[in-house]
């Protein structure tokens, strides 16, 4: 499929360089150069034909534009190229088919998936136009009815592409507010009240080598204070606002808290000012691996330091000998982990049983290496992963917002976890005083989760109630109603909301039509994975809450509508999601 795609889209510059070469050398008197080109500009245009119906035919989820525009377009202008005859009408034909050929090409770059009549009918009036000028310029005057329908096409288009879409969620005047969804104020029978205050605040915070940020800090401190509890035990967070003057929330990355907890500005609260504050309270239900950030001018406030941990434990577990909990950032190009911009080191005693919690706070993906010890990866996002084997030598890719948990028994030797190919945590055995070599990991093989651990039944109690389809792609869209090259979800910047019923059975299916890879978050949910480019999972079930969806990837997951309220579902490379890569599941009777 892949070189099908690259085929077409070079066959497509072909045809395009043909057609408008073939009219060049025409208008220069060049016969027999434009005859050559002339026939390479069919053969090529031939050729588009091709290799359009074979990726249509090969069931390709972008070819729509192609064959609604793409193709009617060119085979238009190129018939009566062909059919033009003698003369200048022939170079302005000739050039025209070109034009056509360039804009089926734009179409497919600038435009996105799905095209609509707007866009169709604004790419019309831009190739007629352009057909115009030529005739003008090659002395051929415009007839005064060719340029009234080029020039309607082109306002009725522009006029299609701006109207409001429907939103379709509907309002019930018994609808609960979205406010009155809050986490229970007791813990569960034998649980502990946790409670702790966030300052949100600038600080300029002095890392482990000495070199000085300027960073906005919960608490002063990079990262946040990290939050550990047990299973059942509630928890209370005051956030206050010193002198941030976008506004903070805190956001409970991956963790299924009440609505009214999730900590969405405009969605599920206001943003909290300079000198507010706000409470914050859920019952820690789900074990597992977390973290927390603002979602507040997100992809401002994380990148600068507004981020923390969150670990809750089994209720009735034995402690574990060494529980590292590791989040990795980038502050100004700079790789910080935990709170150190340089290596970390740990005397363990061999045999002690070690986890090391990984946490992905950056926007993009990150490359992970254990060296020197067998491990297990016994959690992806929280969640369990059924029989997982014995790793090594494998590269771990950590999707922007994704945990990992690997556990393992300290050998005897070193244990080094690279992040990107460097050494940022040494675990020495206790008494060595060898020489730490350090690992070339850049050729190990990545592992691929769907075929890890061993397979275990998911019953998901019956068929599905509704489906949705979001194609994840970049193109011109309006954003705050400024046309932008915005982040798009079906050809839209913030499309419409999503809207369920609560107890329903949904299948979401997320595909990439980008060259960029989009880490997709739905918040309150955990995701089942169904599969991915029509393969499913061969080894444990895979419940995420980021899915790392890469270029041109197909992803179906299922989730269980089971918490009610407004959630935010968006790419979790935080520009993406400020330049449009955001929508909202609306459940039916919530209100904002």
């Amino acid at each position: 499929m892949s070189l099908l795609i690259v085929l077409d889209l070079l066959v497509a510059v072909a045809a395009a360089a043909g057609w408008i070469g073939a009219g060049a050398a025409a208008a220069a008197g060049r016969r027999r150069l434009a005859i050559g080109l002339f026939a390479g500009a069919i053969a090529a245009s031939l050729g588009r034909v091709g290799t359009v119906l074979a990726l249509a035919g090969s069931g390709w989820w972008f070819v729509q534009e192609k064959v609604l525009v793409a193709l009617p377009l060119l085979g238009v202008a190129g018939v009566v190229a062909v059919l033009a005859g003698r003369g200048p009408a022939r170079v302005v034909w000739l050039l025209t088919a070109g034009y056509a050929a360039a804009a089926g090409l734009l179409v497919t770059v600038l435009v996105g998936y799905p095209v609509g009549w707007g866009e169709a009918l604004v790419t019309v009036a831009l190739v007629g136009t352009a057909a115009l000028l030529t005739a003008r310029a090659t002395g051929r005057s415009a007839p005064t009815a060719a340029v009234a329908v080029v020039i309607a096409a082109g306002l009725i288009g522009a006029g299609l592409v701006v109207l409001p879409a429907d939103e379709g969620v509907e309002h019930r005047a018994d609808a609960v507010p979205v406010s009155s969804l809050r986490g229970p104020d007791t813990p569960a029978p034998g649980g502990e009240v946790h409670r702790l205050t966030l300052t949100a605040q600038t600080a300029t915070v002095e890392l482990g080598s000495g070199r000085r940020v300027d960073a906005w800090t919960y608490n002063g401190q990079l990262p946040g204070p990290a939050i550990t509890a047990r299973q059942g035990d509630l928890i209370e967070v005051t956030l206050r606002n010193a002198d941030i003057e976008t506004g903070v929330t805190v956001h409970w990355h991956g963790y299924d808290v009440p609505s009214a907890e999730d900590g969405v500005p405009d969605l599920t609260q206001p943003a909290v000012p300079p000198g507010g504050e706000h409470q914050y309270r859920f019952r820690a239900d789900q074990v597992g691996s977390y973290w927390y950030h603002t979602h507040s001018v997100s992809h401002v406030g994380v990148r600068r330091g507004l981020y923390g941990t969150l670990v809750v434990l089994p209720r009735d577990s034995a402690p574990v000998g060494l529980d590292l909990t590791v989040p990795v950032h980038t502050f100004d190009g700079v790789t910080v982990v935990g709170d150190q911009d340089q290596p970390a080191e740990h005397r363990v005693e061999p045999g002690t049983p070690v986890r090391l919690r990984l946490v992905n706070t950056d926007s993009a993906p990150r490359r992970f290496a254990l060296a020197g010890t067998p491990y297990r990866l016994v959690a992806v996002d929280g969640q369990d992963l059924h029989r997982p084997g014995e790793l090594a030598q494998v590269g771990l890719r950590l999707a922007a917002g994704g945990r990992y948990d690997l556990a393992f028994p300290m050998p005897q030797t070193p244990v080094l976890l690279q992040v990107g190919g460097a050494t940022w945590l040494r675990l020495l055995p206790t008494g060595f005083a060898g020489a730490v070599p350090e690992p070339a990991t850049g050729d190990w093989p990545e592992l691929d989760l769907l075929h890890y651990g061993e397979p275990a039944p998911v019953d998901l109690g019956g068929a599905f109630d509704r489906e949705f389809t979001l194609v994840l792609d970049r193109g011109f869209a309006l954003v705050d109603g400024v046309p932008a090259f915005a982040q798009t979800v079906n050809g839209q910047a913030f499309p419409p909301a999503q809207q369920v019923r609560e107890g329903e059975l949904v299948r979401m299916t997320l595909v990439n039509r980008s060259l960029e890879t989009h880490p997709w978050h739905l918040h309150g949910h955990r995701m089942l994975v169904l599969s991915r480019d029509g393969q499913a999972p061969a080894g444990s079930p895979l419940w995420l809450d980021t899915v790392d969806v890469r270029p041109g990837e197909v992803w179906r997951i299922a989730f269980r509508a089971e918490n009610p309220g407004l959630w935010m579902n968006h790419c979790h490379n935080l520009p993406h999601a400020d330049q449009g890569m955001m929508l909202h599941l609306v459940y039916d009777g919530v209100a904002h």
